[in-house]
């Protein structure tokens, strides 16, 4: 005699929760935040007054004579009567060190260049008669001196002392202005550049000290190779 044995199933109900796998629907997503919600910025006193300032600040370095330096603190300080619960924290977070160094070297090199340091370097090296080499020790005038100062500046100043070697046939004027242009800016973000060291100020406390050594090991290593690598492709060939 067979035992006939009966099987229950009890229905069970699953919930599918969305994974990073799956799909969910569309009910199951977060709404996505209101850009002009309560949390959105929106112009305020301060604010007005900042982009006010930073106006003033522009229109009075393009139409004026006036220092652009002496101007941007006077922006400041009128924004910080104004507004003095903005500007509490804000002396302290300014990176001091590095603001020390830059002032000090771009103070070394005005006096450098009114002294007519960089004049008579340029001078003495155009006196050379070789002119190839003579374009080589201008490119690396010009890139370690822009490692320091401006590059624009720099670029003004030595450009004219390759005339010789340019008038002479014998250094192309295109090539000896691209190596002279490259070898000049490649070291801008060298950290005691105005450049750098507004990317060092800017860095999180933290990171600064391996910032500043990491840019500042970039500006030195690209002053030494820039101008021979440049000199070699633009200005030896003589093509251009």
């Amino acid at each position: 005699m067979a035992l006939q044995t009966s099987t229950t199933v009890i229905p069970t109900s699953t919930t599918v929760t969305p994974t990073s796998t799956g799909t969910a629907e569309l009910s199951d997503l977060p709404d996505p935040p209101d850009p002009f919600g309560p949390s959105a910025p929106r112009l305020n006193r301060v604010r007005v007054l900042t982009l006010t300032g930073l106006l003033g600040l522009v229109l009075g370095a393009l139409f004026t004579d006036l220092n652009v330096g002496l101007l941007a603190l006077t922006v400041a300080v009128v924004l910080s009567l104004l507004a003095p619960e903005s500007a509490k924290g804000a002396v302290d977070r300014c990176a001091w060190s590095t603001v020390l160094l830059v002032c000090g070297v771009v103070t070394f090199v005005g006096t450098m260049e009114r002294i007519g340091t960089i004049d008579w370097l340029g001078h003495s090296v155009a006196d050379i008669g070789a002119p190839l080499l003579g374009a080589l020790l201008i490119c690396c005038i010009g890139a370690v001196v822009s490692a320091f100062a401006s590059t624009t500046g720099i670029l003004g100043a030595l450009i004219p002392l390759a005339v010789p070697f340019l008038l002479g046939g014998e250094v192309g004027a295109v090539g000896m202005v691209i190596a002279l242009a490259i070898s000049s800016s490649v070291v801008d973000s060298s950290p005691i550049s105005t450049s750098g060291a507004l990317v060092t100020a800017h860095a999180p406390e933290g990171q600064r000290d391996a910032v500043f050594r990491k840019l500042m090991t970039w500006g030195l290593s690209m002053a030494a190779i820039a101008p021979p690598v440049t000199w070699m492709i633009f200005v030896v060939p003589g093509r251009l």
